[in-house]
């Protein structure tokens, strides 16, 4: 079906190969790709510069890259896999299943060091998956996260085992009472230890045979095998001194097969164009893709509701957000559009999606009925506004 029967100018879709154009000749990025669906139909799919300046490697279909925190949704559908099998309930206390978190302690408001300190309740699973249990990142602002980073609380592909770094987290003083702030966080990289504990099996395993195996997403793992490595992209780092610097070289990276030892269900997973949009276009349809049903239409829409009592402006957020915060509530897992006036960016409400670490972003529209998957290699994420301008850059070819 042609891009104008599915809505589409497709004049002004051709905007979209400018602005990636844009971005590689500009200096932001070497390559990317980007897949948009309406409906399940290919409305436009687009490729540009390189996956690897040193090895001459284009930017293709079936590139590899790092997700990063777009393996945050994975782990929360599988979660919500085991909440519709009565195997765990979302209010339940973390330590109820990782006994370390069993002594919840927060610092106190303006501490200055970590032994100002006071009891507090030990997170629910809810408050875990949604960045509201005091849990942080060691790049985030505060005290808490200057613990993390000398603590070394990091779930790095080849930073030990998850079991053991939980327990490492565990120890570590929360930045604030559960349930009263957002603070971007490793909360559902502990929710991955969680599922293992249910499920009694590795969350390698788990993701696979629960997700990619039922979805086909063939090229989705935490590792990539040697077999693949021709397709997996160098990334990228925006220095001071470099604004394309490379930082893990495809043919030489940490999450190689032979290297990865820790499954974080946070940022842990690499996978392809076509891959994510499997799994998007499995949201944007209920739960369901191709015959295979993960989840039930009314648990997804649960899970797409707001967790938040408001925005994430509202809950005092000061942490590394990758999308606005004001207009943005969040659900299970991933961002809820509530307002597109109030996030100075076009979307329907009730978007739904996240981004990674290395720039890549992807949302389902269930008014719009559309999964858009964008893919590049560059770290922060922060560098640059690729995640608004690419919605607008959507929105404005979107004419029926």
């Amino acid at each position: 079906m042609s891009a104008k029967m599915l809505g589409f100018d497709p004049e002004r879709l051709t905007r979209i190969d400018d602005w990636m154009v844009r971005n590689r000749e500009g200096g932001r990025y070497h390559g990317s790709s980007l897949l948009v669906l309406r409906g399940g139909e290919e409305v436009h799919a687009s490729f540009d510069g390189m996956m690897s300046v040193n090895r001459g490697l284009p930017f293709q279909r079936d590139t590899i890259v790092r997700i990063y925190s777009m393996t945050k949704i994975v782990t929360s559908v599988v979660l919500g896999m085991l909440v519709e099998r009565g195997l765990v309930h979302l209010e339940a206390p973390v330590s109820a299943f990782l006994p370390s978190f069993g002594e919840a302690r927060r610092l106190v408001p303006g501490a200055e060091r970590d032994d100002q300190t006071e009891p507090c309740a030990v997170p629910s699973l809810a408050q875990l998956l949604t960045h509201s249990s005091g849990l942080t990142y060691s790049f985030n602002p505060g005290l808490a996260a200057r613990i993390y980073e000398r603590e070394k609380v990091d779930f790095g592909p080849r930073m030990g085992v998850l079991a053991d770094m939980c327990d490492r987290a565990a120890a570590q003083p929360l930045a604030f009472r559960p349930g009263t702030k957002w603070e971007y966080s490793i909360g559902i990289d502990v929710i991955g230890r969680v599922i293992e504990v249910i499920t009694g099996q590795p969350l390698d395993r788990v993701f696979r045979e629960m997700v990619f195996d039922p979805l086909g997403m063939v090229d989705t793992a935490f590792s990539v095998p040697a077999s693949k490595v021709g397709r997996f992209a160098d990334c990228y780092q925006k220095t001071d001194e470099d604004p394309r610097a490379l930082l893990d070289p495809g043919d030489d990276s940490s999450f190689s097969e032979a290297r990865v030892t820790m499954f974080s269900g946070g940022g842990g997973l690499c996978s392809t164009l076509d891959d994510y949009a499997r799994f998007g276009e499995m949201l944007r349809r209920g739960g369901e893709l191709g015959g295979e049903r993960l989840l039930s239409p009314s648990t997804l829409a649960f899970m797409r509701r707001n967790f938040l009592s408001g925005d994430i402006a509202s809950m005092g957020a000061e942490s590394f957000m990758e999308m606005p915060m004001a207009g943005m509530g969040f659900g299970i897992g991933g961002a809820v559009l509530l307002d597109p006036a109030l996030a100075r960016m076009p979307g329907s409400v009730g978007d739904f999606g996240w981004g990674g670490m290395a720039s890549t972003y992807f949302w389902t529209d269930p008014v719009k009925d559309l999964t858009v998957v964008f893919l590049t290699q560059l770290v922060p994420s922060s560098s640059y506004p690729s995640r608004v301008e690419l919605k607008a850059l959507v929105h404005g070819a979107l004419i029926g």
